[in-house]
Order: structure tokens, then C-alpha cells, then sequence
């Protein structure tokens, strides 16, 4: 029965974070980009940090690990990566935004290799990073007279937002914390919130309450109750029992859950060239890590296989 589980917490958190995908194009009708990103994780925060405070005995951040912890990832992978995901989102497809995040697996790797020494990032390592990068070159699908404007552009600033996460993630490597990563993501994204709001009224954005029309609330709650809190403590339950490469899989079929919903639910259009630059993402993340996939893949076919 845990075989199971596991396999249905994995889907679900493809599908949870996919929909995300959707549910900010939804909600881009509403809100000014960085504030609807702010009230993400107003809601996400006061779920997760109420949940942490309930059920663990040391929730609370102690040491200056801790802090620092919450910096890197409140900093860049919430405040950072999320501003700009938000803001870039408006020129691209929900397809094309989960396709380029795709990148967080491969542009971590990379930097983990700059900044603290990876193994990865071989002569073989470093033409997959190249690769990954091509394929999202071709879902921009740039235009040379318009570089400045329309996909290329929610690209480029989505693209930005990855790399955030991937020196956010690193960086949380090189300290040490006296709580759990569930804890830890908590403050991190009520600090994150507080970030992004102070950014939202720095560039002026318009200051709004949130808005009461059914599908403004219901992708508000979806981003910050199912995508955000619940889909984070399925993330972190599931690295526990699976490990990271097997969890880090799920980037690769949250752009299909992504696309499938934006095509069916938004209408959103679906180019060839975009199929054919994930595909292209896909192939530098096994040139990068095919000694985990020789290492892995056998012990995942199994098991599979233990499920029938």
C-alpha cells in the first residue's frame, strides 16, 4: 500500500504544481502581477506556518543557520524566482512557463558545480546544460526584430527566475538549520511575502484588497492553500521516502500537466517548436545526470514493477 501512496502523492504533486501554471494566468486577469504573487504566499504562509506551529515541538527559527536559511530561500526562491515568474507569465502561455522551469534541476546542478564543486558537470554535464538552455531557446521562439517583446521576453524574465532558485537552493546547502525543511519553508515564505509586497508598492503597482469574482478566489486559493502549502509538504514527504533524483522527475511532467490544462482549459495554443524544446530540456537533463539515471532508473523499474 505505501508503493501506492507514494506513486499517487507524486502525481498529485505534478498536478498540483502544473495547475499552478494555470491558475496564475487566471488570476493575471485580476491582479497586478507582483501583488497577485504577494497574496500567493500571504495565503500559503499563514497555512503552512499555523500547520508548523500546531504540530511541531521547535518550529520556531533559533540560530543564525536558521535565519540565513530563511534568507536564500524566502530571498530568491520565493520572492525572487516568484516576482519574476509572475511578471513574465504575462507574455507566455502556461505551457511555455512550466516548460521553462524546467530548468530548476539542470540550473541548479550547474551552479552547485560554480559554487560549491559538482560532479555532474562533465564535458558531457556541460553540453546537457547547453542543451537545456537551447530548448528553451527554441519555446521562446525569439524573434530577432522583437527581442525585446512578447515570449521572448516572459521567457527571459521566467528564466532569470529559475536561476534565483537555483542559487537560492544552493545556498541553503552551505548552512545548517536546527528545523524541518517543512518549518523552514514556512517562515521562508511568510518572509517572501513580506519581500514581495514591499516590491509590489515600491514600483508602484496598484494596491488592491483581493478580489471576491469566484475564479479570482479560486486561483488565489489553489496557488497559495493547494500548490503552495500542501503541494510543499508533499515535496518534502516525498524526498524523504523517494530521494532527489526520483522527486526531481516530477519537473519533467508538471510542463505536461501544465500544457494539457492550459490547451483544454484557457485554449492556449501548442507549437511544435514548443514540444520539440522541452523534448530538447529533456535530453540535456540526461546528458547531465546520466550516472544518476544508470544508478536509478533500474531500482525505479523495479520499483514499478512491485506495483503490479
Amino acid at each position: 500500500m505505501p508503493r501506492y501512496r507514494d506513486v499517487v502523492l507524486f502525481f498529485t504533486l505534478a498536478t498540483l504544481w502544473g495547475g499552478s501554471f494555470v491558475a496564475i494566468e487566471v488570476g493575471l486577469n485580476y491582479y497586478p502581477p507582483i501583488l497577485y504573487a504577494a497574496f500567493r504566499f500571504d495565503v500559503a504562509a499563514l497555512v503552512l506556518v499555523s500547520y508548523v506551529l500546531l504540530t511541531e515541538s521547535g518550529p520556531l527559527p533559533r540560530t543564525r543557520g536558521d535565519l540565513a536559511a530563511i534568507c536564500f530561500s524566502g530571498g530568491l526562491s520565493v520572492a525572487a524566482n516568484n516576482s519574476l515568474l509572475f511578471v513574465g507569465q504575462q507574455y507566455t502561455t502556461s505551457g511555455i512557463a512550466s516548460i521553462t522551469y524546467s530548468l530548476v534541476p539542470i540550473a541548479t546542478a550547474a551552479v552547485a558545480a560554480a559554487w560549491i564543486g559538482g560532479s555532474d558537470l562533465d564535458a558531457r554535464g556541460v553540453l546537457g546544460v547547453v542543451l537545456a538552455f537551447v530548448g528553451v531557446g527554441l519555446v521562446a521562439q525569439p524573434d530577432p526584430a522583437n527581442l525585446a517583446g512578447g515570449v521572448t521576453i516572459g521567457v527571459g524574465l521566467i528564466s532569470v527566475g529559475v536561476l534565483a532558485v537555483a542559487v537560492g537552493s544552493v545556498g541553503l546547502r552551505t548552512v545548517e538549520t536546527s528545523f524541518s525543511s517543512i518549518a523552514l519553508t514556512g517562515w521562508a515564505m511568510l518572509f517572501g511575502a513580506l519581500l514581495i509586497h514591499g516590491l509590489s508598492v515600491g514600483l508602484g503597482e496598484t494596491q488592491q484588497a483581493p478580489v471576491a469574482d469566484l475564479p479570482a478566489v479560486a486561483s488565489l486559493l489553489f496557488l497559495g492553500v493547494l500548490s503552495s502549502a500542501v503541494a510543499y509538504t508533499i515535496y518534502f514527504t516525498l524526498l524523504d521516502r523517494l530521494g532527489a533524483f526520483e522527486i526531481n522527475l516530477v519537473s519533467y511532467v508538471v510542463p505536461v500537466v501544465a500544457t494539457v490544462a492550459g490547451a483544454v482549459l484557457l485554449s492556449e495554443p501548442v507549437t511544435p517548436l514548443t514540444v520539440v524544446g522541452f523534448a530538447v530540456i529533456v535530453v540535456g537533463f540526461g546528458l547531465l545526470k546520466r550516472h544518476a539515471i544508470a544508478d536509478e532508473v533500474p531500482r525505479l523499474l523495479s520499483r514499478v514493477g512491485g506495483l503490479f
